[in-house]
């Protein structure tokens, strides 16, 4: 299943530093050979084997749609890591070999859109790079606002210029210039479509700024992968599959599971897209919620888990896998 079991063999073929804790990696096949196609705003999984853990993260794809030879990324190296960002800025070298998954779309263009509205944060640029291409060739209305700390931290803002000019717009916190999105999104043309990736505390603000515009929800788009968090220990059941695992203080519970050698579905590993969902049959403790997937609802109800981001406060939890 593509993006939950399907994986392609690759080596490491560049890896450049692009800016302060950033580096870009460039993925190809052995052989050099072609590889699947990406539409904008797709991303991989990358599985990394550190020792004996084995981690795997999810990716914005950011190199040009027409290049089929390659995949690229740009990962910066978070100092609140569990491990995946150290891992390929420290630990991997050209030449390497490295398991990437299939390309999944889950913050794709909406064709439908009159005018494209991107807001970008830090890292966050990396979606819209291919965005830009894709729209700029279609000959589609856009505007970029990226907002960075400094310029040694705005990663392709100069190429993004470069290539777009006045339609990108660039934002420095170390010189008190911020987005305003409230004023850039009330003044858009009817059927405008809002994209937002970046730190939460950019992204939520920005919807809640669209919201109480009145921008319908169908026309606002956001891209987040949710790091798992960190808790104690706890027990897993696996009522199908008869096995129980142990999840440590810094694993995600799809982690110990598939340490277990169940093989469960997923895409982002991020708490966004709901194909990990697992059917809770018992727990003792409280669930806890890290998912950008489940309502309310289902989540007082008890019955349902994202196990790629959420985990249990308590000794024992028992899912119908």
């Amino acid at each position: 299943m593509n993006g939950g079991g399907a994986m392609i063999e690759m080596r490491i073929a560049e890896i450049e530093t692009v800016g302060a804790n950033v580096k870009r990696f460039r993925f190809t096949r052995p052989n050099g050979g072609q590889l699947p196609r990406f539409s904008a705003g797709s991303h991989v999984v990358v599985t990394m084997q550190d020792g004996d853990h084995r981690r795997r993260n999810p990716y914005s794809l950011m190199g040009s749609l027409l290049d089929d030879r390659g995949y690229e990324i740009s990962v910066l190296r978070a100092p609140s890591s569990r491990g995946g960002s150290h891992f390929l800025h420290d630990r991997v070298s050209v030449g390497d070999p490295i398991t990437v998954s299939y390309p999944v779309n889950l913050f794709p263009i909406d064709m439908r859109g009159r005018k494209h509205v991107l807001a970008a944060g830090g890292i966050g640029i990396t979606p819209f790079i291919p965005m830009a291409e894709q729209l700029a060739a279609m000959g589609r209305e856009f505007e970029l606002h990226y907002a960075m700390r400094d310029e040694a931290r705005g990663v392709y803002a100069a190429m993004l210029r470069e290539r777009y000019g006045d339609r990108i717009r660039l934002y420095r916190s170390v010189a008190q210039e911020r987005i305003s999105i409230d004023r850039i999104l009330e003044s858009q043309p009817l059927g405008t479509h809002f994209y937002v990736c970046g730190p939460e505390q950019m992204t939520d603000p920005f919807l809640d700024d669209a919201r109480a515009l009145g921008w319908p929800e169908q026309n606002l788009h956001v891209e987040r992968f949710t790091a798992p968090p960190s808790g104690e220990r706890f027990r897993a059941r696996l009522a199908k599959s008869g096995i129980e695992v142990e999840v440590g203080e810094h694993e995600s519970l799809l982690d110990a599971i598939e340490r277990a050698g169940v093989q469960a579905p997923f895409l982002c590993r991020g708490g966004v897209c709901g194909a990990c969902e697992a059917r809770v049959l018992g727990c003792t403790g409280k669930l806890s919620h890290n998912d950008h997937y489940l309502g309310q609802e289902d989540r007082e109800s008890g019955g349902k888990i994202m196990i790629c981001v959420s985990r249990l406060k308590g000794p024992e939890l028992v899912l119908d896998l």
